[in-house]
This record gives structure tokens, sequence and C-alpha cells, in this order.
């Protein structure tokens, strides 16, 4: 992009009153890092980082004024400051240099200059400016042939990789991030260093780590940064219950499937189809605990019984160990994880009203879900099986939509409540409710009644005659 385009492209009414702003204070000011280089990519930003040799926050304070923005976020510690204008959120800060130690991540700062600030940036891609100076205004500030390596699609670091990711290691994950975010190549020394320094990942905190690692799993295909954290040993620091998935093991000539490689599939498989994060840690971790299950088998050769239960009782560990939320998103994972064979079971056998009738009642309004995890989970190299698989799923499908259509059991609540028993029969908490409850559940999903309160109603009756209880409460007529 030649420095016409770029001036056309910082004309806005946003960047003129950032550059009204330096004017006034005397100061100047230049757009630097992602917005520049997505820019030169032609992607979509709206995210600004604006650096002055000044004071970050009085320019802010200054451009909100002058944008007529009421709410400033300073943060006096860091000398920064940010605030939403319409659809751009705007980040300030002063030029600075930085100087760190080698037990933190956190550096000792001091003022700058444009230069020196770029000199601290993480990539040659993100160390790009534009100033907003009225003598240059447009100008692309380019000291480490940024641009090059956008058009080579190479990462690399400003400085000596070395220094660059002892002294902030995070910036070994935003490496292995950029790289599959943009289908870059991390330039082989670069790779290298991030080797070296693998084991300086220790001293960033968890959630700062699995906030890259999240953006990984968005990525088109995920799997480029896996294998990248992987070779450079930092999944092996991060995520080591995940390598167990790593290798394939062989007795008397019989091997199962690597499961590292084939989640990585599935992980891409899914990306295809879903945005969800959560659906796609589900797809990450649907066989997490094939390597603590595994077991040997003359007549059968390698089973992995109880994976899917297993595997659901581990993943509260796994998220606590990764800062990941412990609320309904786990308990989502956990769910698609507990359920994930079901509908491939049904895929090979009969499919019958019964197990179709479970199978709602269990996943409830996140079977679409279920049924995706469960087509991406299908990566057999025999494609006569593959599409065997994929023409049954339709026929689970069409069996789904048959039966919740004609019994509306998608999230299933007993027509007739445990109260209602205990109402009519005159009874307490107790065993003789749980059996009628079940009864009933059961009869309604063998099809023996509908899934409607006056059928359910009878039976509650009929079961309680059985048993010998006597209505206490007029039934309903």
């Amino acid at each position: 992009m030649n420095t016409n385009a770029l001036v056309k492209s910082v004309n806005g009414p946003v960047f003129a009153k950032i550059a009204e702003a330096a004017a006034l204070l005397n100061t100047d000011a230049y757009v630097i890092g992602g917005f520049v280089r997505d820019l030169l990519l032609k992607r979509t930003s709206k995210d600004l980082d604006i650096v002055t040799s000044g004071d970050g926050i009085a320019l802010a304070n200054k451009v909100a004024e002058l944008l007529k923005v009421k709410k400033v976020s300073i943060f006096k510690t860091f000398g920064t400051a940010m605030f939403m204008h319409r659809d751009w959120q705007i980040e300030f800060v002063g030029a600075r240099k930085e100087s760190y130690t080698s037990s933190s991540r956190n550096p000792e700062v001091s003022p700058g200059t444009i230069t020196e600030d770029q000199n601290r940036r993480d990539f040659t891609i993100n160390a790009l400016a534009i100033s907003l100076r009225s003598t240059d205004y447009g100008q692309l500030i380019d000291p480490f042939h940024g641009v090059d390596d956008l058009n080579s699609k190479i990462l690399r670091t400003p400085l000596n990789p070395d220094i660059t990711f002892a002294d902030d290691p995070l910036r070994m994950m935003r490496a292995i991030r950029f790289a599959t975010q943009l289908d870059f190549e991390i330039l082989p020394e670069t790779l290298d260093a991030i080797t070296r320094n693998a084991a300086r990942i220790s001293i960033i905190s968890m959630e700062r780590i699995t906030e890259e690692l999240n953006k990984i799993i968005l990525c088109e295909k995920p799997s480029t940064g896996f294998y990248l954290l992987d070779k450079t040993g930092l999944l092996e620091l991060i995520f080591p219950v995940f390598m167990a998935l790593k290798g394939a093991e062989y007795v008397d000539g019989k091997g199962h499937k690597d499961n590292f490689k084939h989640t990585l599939e599935v992980l891409d498989r899914i990306a295809v189809n879903t945005d969800n994060l959560w659906l796609r840690w589900a797809a990450l971790l649907h066989d997490i605990a094939k390597p603590v299950t595994r077991r040997f088998e003359p007549l059968t050769g390698w089973t992995f019984h109880g994976h899917e239960f297993k595997g659901m009782k581990m993943i509260p560990a796994i998220f606590g160990q990764l800062r990941l939320p412990l609320n309904e998103k786990m308990k989502y994972v956990q769910k698609m994880v507990l359920l994930h064979l079901r509908p491939i079971i049904l895929a090979e056998d009969v499919v019958t009203d019964s197990a179709i009738r479970r199978l709602l009642i269990d996943a409830g309004d996140d079977i679409d879900d279920l049924m995706t995890l469960c087509e991406a989970d299908i990566t057999s190299k025999n494609q006569a099986k593959v599409k065997k698989y994929l023409a049954n799923f339709e026929i689970v499908r069409a069996k789904l939509k048959e039966i919740e259509a004609k019994d509306s059991l998608r999230n299933w609540q007993p027509p007739v409540s445990g109260e209602v028993i205990m109402e009519v029969f005159g009874l307490g908490p107790c065993r003789q409710v749980g059996v009628i409850k079940t009864a009933i559940r059961e009869a309604i999903l063998e099809g023996v009644i509908h899934n409607n309160f006056e059928e359910a109603y009878q039976m509650m009756l009929e079961e309680g005659a059985k048993t010998g209880l006597t209505i206490v409460k007029q039934p309903l007529e």
C-alpha cells in the first residue's frame, strides 16, 4: 500500500480528532500495531492503539473531549487510557522503552521515542506505525521491514528473539497464535528461540496463557497452533494432560490410532461448522480419558471402555488448571464429552424410537451441537466407512426431528412431578415416589404412553395401586 492510500485510510473523523488533539497539546501521535498490520492485510479492525511522545493519558482526555466521549478508563500504573467511541476501541499510551528482570514479565518502563517504542514490540509486523503529525500525515514508519515480512508471510522479532521472548514469554504464545490466525510461518531462528525459552512461560499467569490458547482454538485451522506448541515444548508445559494422547501403542502387531492427531483432526473438522468456543473445547477434550482407560484384550484388541464417563469427570480439574470458567460452560463441555458416543452407537445399529427419545432427553437443547461434534469425530481413512456413518447420521437427524415433533422431549421434564405424587398419595419424600416417576419415564421413552399429563397421571394411579398406596386426595377427573 502506498503513502497516498495510507493517508486516505486514516482520513476519517476519529483520526482527524486525534491529530487535532495532539497539535493542541504540542505533541505527536501515531497509529501503531495491529490496526496498521490489518490495514495492510486488508482485514477489518476497529481497535486503535495510539502512541505519543507526550502524555498518553492527557492525549486520551483531549481526544475524548473533542469527540464528546464522557467516559475514559485510565490506568495510571501503566500510563495508559482507553475509551469506546461508536464502534471504535481506542487506547492511548506514551512512547516508552522497557527493561526487564529475569524473574518477571513486568518491565521497568521509562519515557522513550517512537523508535524506542517500536523496538519493544513483539514482531516486525506489529511494529508498523502511521504518523498523524501534520508534517508527515499518513507516512508509514517501518524500521524493521515489517511490510516485507507481511508480503512474505513471515513472523520474526524486531530484535534478538532470545531477548524478546525472555523479556516477555507471553510473546511465544502470541507468535504461535499469529502464525495460526494469519497462516504465517515463524522464521526458523525465531521458532528455535521459542524452544530455547519455553521454560520461561512459567512466569506467565495461566489466565493470560489460556487467553492465547482460546484464540488459537478459535482459528480457522487450530491444529496448526497445537502442532507448533508441541514442537516448541510449550504444550507439555501448559497442557500436559493433552500430551498424554500422543502416540500409538502396539501389542502383537495390533495398534490403536494416535489420539493426539485424531483429536486435532476432529478440532479442525468441527471448526468448519462452528465458532462456538466451548463446542471446540468439547472436540479437544472428547477423548481426553483414552490414555487412562486404554486396555489391550487379546480377543478384541485395544479398548477404551468408559472413556466418555471418565473424560467428563476429568474436565473440572482441567478447567481449574487452565483457569477456564467453572460454570455452565464447563457443564456444557462435560455433557458433550459424556454423550459424544451416543449418536455414533445409534448410527451403527437400528435407530429405535426409544433410543432417540433417550438421547433427546439427555442432550436437550444441545442435541444439534452434539450431532455436529459426532460428525466431526468420524475421521477414518476408510472413505466407505466414513460415507456409511455420515449417511446413517442423516437417518439419526431425521429421526430426531420426527420424534421431537411428535413427543416434544427436548429439555424434558416429567409430566407428573414428585410433588403431585406425594400430594395424591399422602406421601413424604421416599423410595416409592422415585419408583413411580421412573415407571412413568420408562413408559414415555418406550412409547407405551404419550408425553402428556393426562396419560402420565393415569399411569401414576395405576402404579400406586400396584404397590398398595391409598389415594388421600381425589384424583384428576
